[in-house]
C-alpha cells in the first residue's frame, strides 16, 4: 500500500509485469474481485501502466487454451478501487480474501486471537488450532500503511494460491486492527508482492517461496484489472507469466531501479499532449497494486488539477513566493541557472537540490525530517520549489512574463487539499485533457 494523499481520479485496465519474458507454461491464475471506493474503505496511496482488454472471439479462444496451463483464483472488483482474490491457509485450508499488494511484502490475515478490534469480527479469522500444518513462531510484528495499521505475531503454515500450495510460509496473525480502515474493507488481509528488502521481520515473501519451491516456471507475475465492474470477473493475477487475453500491442519493459518497492525511472509528464518539463532530470515512480490512486508531488498534481477543474485550496506561502520572488525566479531561469539551486540562492531553502520534489521515494518516517528548520521555512521552501517547476513549464511554452506570474498565482489557489483527494465534475471527463507519463520512452495515457 502506498502513502500519498493526492490523487488523479483515474483507473485504467492495468497489466503489471515483472522483469522476464512471458513463459508458455507453469502459470498460476488468480481471478480478482473488484470493489468500489468509498470515503472510509479506501486503502490509500501512490503509480501504474495501463493496457486495454478485449473479450473478442480470438481472446476467448486463447483463454480456453491458457486456462489449461494454470488455475484461476478470482480477483473481485469493488468500484475500481479494491481488487481482491481468494487464498487458503492451513490444512484443511481456511479461506481468506486478500489484496495482492506490490507496495508491501508481508502476508497477514486476522487472527482468532484478535479480541479487541472490531475489524476482526467483520472478517474471516485464522484459527491455528484447526490446521494440521500450523507451526508456531510467535515473533511480534506490526505494519503501518498509508491508511491503517495492524499488529500481531508471526506464524508458519501452508498457503494455497490457485492450485499450488506454498509450504512453510511465514505470515502475520493480526491481533489488532485499530480504526475503521480495515473494518469497512471488503477484504480480510493483504498479500504483499514487494521485495524482501521491505518485508517486516525479514519474512520471506510468498512470491519468493513460490519461485524457490518450483511452483512456477519463471519469476514473473502479472495483473489484469478490469475497470468495468459489472462485466464479468474483476480481474486476474497470473503467477509465472502473462495472460494474452488481456492486452494488445507490445509491452514496455523498464528496469527496477531500487529494490523494495517496484520502483522504476519515469520521464516526462504531459498534459493535453504538452510537456510539463517536470521530470526533465528524471523521476522515480513505483507500481503499487494496493491502491486505486495515482499520486505525485504537489507541483505536478496541482498543474493536473487545474487543467481538469479539480477543486483545491489556497496557499498563502505560495502566493507570497510568487509576489516576492516570482520575478527573481524568472530571471534566474532565463539566465539558465540550474533549477535546483534557485530556491537556495533566493534564501528560501537552506540547501541545493529538490526537497519537496524528490527524485527518490521517501518513506513515512522521512516526512519528519527537517522539522528543526521550522514549519514556516519548510513551507516557504516547498512553495518555492513548486513555483520553480510551474514557472519553468510556462516559460517553455513561450508565455510572457506577466502572463506567467498571473497563471502561477492562480495555481496557488488550486493546491491539493491536505485533508484528502481533490474532487472533479465527473460529467466533464470527456472534455478533460489526456494525462500521459513517459515510461521506457513510451507515452502512456
Amino acid at each position: 500500500m502506498g502513502t500519498g494523499r493526492v490523487a488523479l481520479l483515474l483507473l485504467a485496465t492495468v497489466l503489471l509485469q515483472a522483469l522476464l519474458a512471458p513463459p508458455a507454461e507453469g502459470l498460476v491464475r488468480v481471478p480478482l474481485k473488484k470493489r468500489p471506493a468509498d470515503e472510509n474503505g479506501r486503502l490509500h496511496d501512490e503509480r501504474r501502466r495501463g493496457f486495454l482488454s478485449n473479450d473478442d472471439a480470438a481472446a476467448a479462444s486463447k483463454k480456453a487454451e491458457a486456462e489449461e496451463e494454470g488455475d484461476i483464483v478470482a480477483l473481485k472488483n469493488y468500484l475500481n478501487a479494491q481488487y481482491y482474490g481468494e487464498i487458503g491457509i492451513g490444512t484443511p485450508q481456511q479461506k481468506f480474501t486478500v489484496i495482492f499488494d506490490t507496495g508491501s511484502s508481508n502476508l497477514w490475515v486476522p487472527s482468532s486471537k484478535c479480541y479487541l478490534s472490531m475489524a476482526c469480527y467483520f472478517h474471516a479469522r485464522y484459527k491455528a488450532g484447526q490446521s494440521n500444518s500450523y507451526k508456531k513462531n510467535g515473533k511480534p510484528a506490526s505494519i503501518r500503511y498509508g491508511t491503517g495499521a495492524i499488529s500481531g505475531y508471526f506464524s508458519l503454515d501452508s498457503v494455497k494460491i490457485g492450485d499450488v500450495v506454498v509450504r512453510n510460509q511465514d505470515f502475520i496473525e493480526a491481533t489488532r486492527e485499530p480504526g475503521i480502515t480495515f473494518m469497512v474493507a471488503k477484504f480480510d488481509g493483504i498479500l504483499g508482492l514487494g521485495f524482501k528488502e521491505i518485508s517486516v521481520g525479514a519474512a520471506v515473501p510468498v512470491w519468493y517461496n513460490m519461485v524457490k519451491q518450483g511452483l512456477v516456471d519463471d519469476p514473473v507475475f502479472s495483473f489484469w484489472f478490469n475497470r468495468h465492474a459489472g462485466e464479468g470477473q474483476g480481474g486476474e493475477i497470473v503467477f509465472g507469466g502473462i495472460d494474452p487475453n488481456h492486452y494488445k500491442g507490445n509491452h514496455t519493459y523498464v528496469p527496477v531501479t531500487r529494490k523494495g518497492y517496484w520502483q522504476f525511472g519515469m520521464g516526462d509528464v504531459l498534459i493535453g499532449g504538452k510537456s510539463t518539463g517536470f521530470c526533465a532530470s528524471g523521476c522515480a515512480a513505483i507500481a503499487d497494486s494496493g491502491t486505486s490512486l495515482l499520486t505525485g508531488p504537489t507541483a505536478i498534481i496541482t498543474l493536473i488539477n487545474e487543467k481538469i477543474g479539480a477543486a483545491g485550496v489556497v496557499s498563502q506561502e505560495c502566493k507570497a513566493v510568487v509576489s516576492q520572488y516570482g520575478q527573481q525566479i524568472i530571471d534566474q531561469l532565463l539566465a539558465e541557472t540550474q533549477p535546483s539551486k534557485i530556491c537556495s540562492s533566493v534564501g528560501l531553502c537552506t540547501f541545493d537540490g529538490a526537497h519537496g520534489v524528490s527524485a527518490g521515494i521517501r518513506s513515512v518516517v522521512d516526512d519528519e525530517a527537517g522539522e528543526s528548520n521550522g514549519l514556516f521555512n519548510e513551507a516557504m521552501c516547498n512553495a518555492c520549489e513548486t513555483a520553480v517547476v510551474w514557472i519553468r513549464s510556462q516559460l517553455a511554452q513561450n508565455q510572457t512574463q506577466d502572463l506567467v506570474l498571473q497563471y502561477i498565482n492562480q495555481l496557488c489557489e488550486k493546491l491539493p487539499s491536505p485533508m484528502g483527494e481533490s474532487s472533479v465534475d465527473c460529467s466533464r471527463v470527456a472534455s478533460m485533457p489526456d494525462i500521459a507519463f513517459t515510461i521506457g520512452g513510451r507515452n502512456i495515457s
